[in-house]
């Protein structure tokens, strides 16, 4: 032990280090291990306090003040000391076996846990290659028919042109012709087929610009659903939107109230009357008021992402309004169109009762809108008398819904007087 700590140190620099083996031999022997400093003296003393066997001389000398004893009066002692320490150790060797144990298994199974899980990843790449790939040959043949159908179309308006044009050249080379070598007798004599066939075919409607177009768009972030169990992004964009089958609708649309948050919804469609599915659109609204030059609404547009755009507003004056709803600078179908903004809701004044004389508590004075009246000189209505509507009514205005908006508009200072009295009683 004492090889293991550095030589330098005090207690330990005086040490006589001694082979196991070579005291293993000499116990056997029955040799008597003899002292270090004193090669003549036998070690049979133990100095407790240096903690180490010592001879006579070694007591009589520098342990001559430490507690010393006989080897064997001691050896049970420090023997149990040294076999309970023993035992701890082979506790923990037996501890640090089963941890060793844990660990080169722990390290199977993470190399057969990581040798499944590589199996699973290269299965699912797999599939997914395969997925990505499939996807990747449905959107070619999508590709490859729209392309397909657009030539047709663009062959089918081709030969149509082309008809009509060896028509007209037809005619019109024929025509020039008459005029330039027939007869006047020849040129009235076929006038009138000349005419008909030149007329018929100028009536003739034909589109000045090509039947389709080359918009044709690949959205990678676009969803395309499933393939092979797998989500998958990425679509071809074809649809075009055509505001003339673009549609409004909402209860906003033509009518409103003042200082209230009103509005409806703008559906748009491509050219063969579906619906888009998709946002984007450059949508343009304006809400202008037709007898106010200087007063306009300025609208929300809300794009959901279907192809669908909401449209809210808030006018804060009543009267007309002129709206204007375009997409890519064309107005869809129902644009321009009117909208009615009617002034804020107005709310009942009076009280809602069966009838005056009830409400009042037999008050003479007191009055009704329904303008109902009692004999002995009550002014307003009562149960069972000429006037009375039959049903709970508002004092205000004789409206006979409880939900309902106000008729009249501010009263007159006198009723307004008895208005607040019947309220009030």
């Amino acid at each position: 032990w004492c090889l293991l700590l550095p030589r330098r140190q005090k207690k330990t620099a005086s040490h006589a280090v001694t082979e196991l083996e070579n005291t293993k031999d000499c116990s056997q022997a029955g040799k008597p291990l003899l002292c270090p400093s004193h090669p003549t003296e036998e070690l049979q003393l133990f100095c407790e306090q240096c903690d180490q066997p010592v001879c006579r001389d070694c007591v009589l000398g520098r342990h001559r003040q430490h507690p010393c004893d006989f080897t064997g009066n001691v050896i049970h002692r420090h023997g149990d000391a040294l076999r309970e320490l023993l035992k701890s150790s082979q506790q923990h060797m037996d501890t640090l076996e089963d941890v060793l144990s844990q660990v080169d298994e722990m390290g199977s199974a993470v190399r057969s846990r990581a040798e499944a899980v590589a199996a699973e990843i290269c299965l699912f790449t797999r599939g997914y290659v395969k997925a990505i790939e499939e996807h990747r040959d449905r959107l070619l043949k999508q590709l490859e028919d729209l392309k397909v159908q657009k030539e047709n179309l663009l062959l089918l308006q081709k030969a149509q042109l082309q008809q009509l044009l060896l028509d007209m050249r037809t005619g019109v080379e024929f025509t020039e012709h008459l005029l330039m070598s027939g007869s006047d007798v020849e040129i009235l004599i076929t006038k009138g087929v000349v005419s008909s066939r030149l007329t018929k075919l100028n009536s003739i409607a034909y589109s000045t610009h090509p039947s389709v177009d080359d918009r044709i768009q690949f959205s990678p972030h676009e969803r395309a659903g499933q393939c092979c169990g797998y989500e998958v992004f990425g679509a071809i964009l074809n649809k075009v939107v055509d505001p003339a089958r673009c549609t409004l609708h909402g209860e906003g649309l033509h009518s409103a109230r003042q200082n209230q948050l009103s509005g409806f919804t703008l559906l748009c469609k491509d050219t063969t009357g579906e619906r888009m599915g998709r946002g984007g659109e450059a949508v343009r609204v304006t809400i202008t008021h037709k007898d106010k030059r200087d007063c306009a609404v300025k609208p929300t547009v809300c794009d959901n992402g279907d192809g669908t755009y909401c449209i809210s507003y808030s006018p804060e004056e009543p009267g007309l309004y002129a709206v204007c709803i375009c997409v890519k600078g064309q107005h869809v179908q129902g644009s321009p169109f009117t909208l009615m903004v009617k002034h804020k809701f107005r709310e009942h004044q009076g009280v809602f009762h069966c009838c005056t004389f009830c409400s009042s508590g037999g008050q003479k004075a007191a009055r009704c809108a329904c303008g109902g009246t009692m004999p002995g000189g009550y002014q307003g209505c009562g149960h069972g008398h000429k006037g009375h509507p039959g049903c709970h009514h508002w004092s205000c205005c004789g409206q006979v819904k409880e939900s309902s908006e106000c008729l009249c508009g501010p009263p007159s200072d006198t009723s307004q007087r008895s208005l607040l009295r019947t309220v009030a009683l």
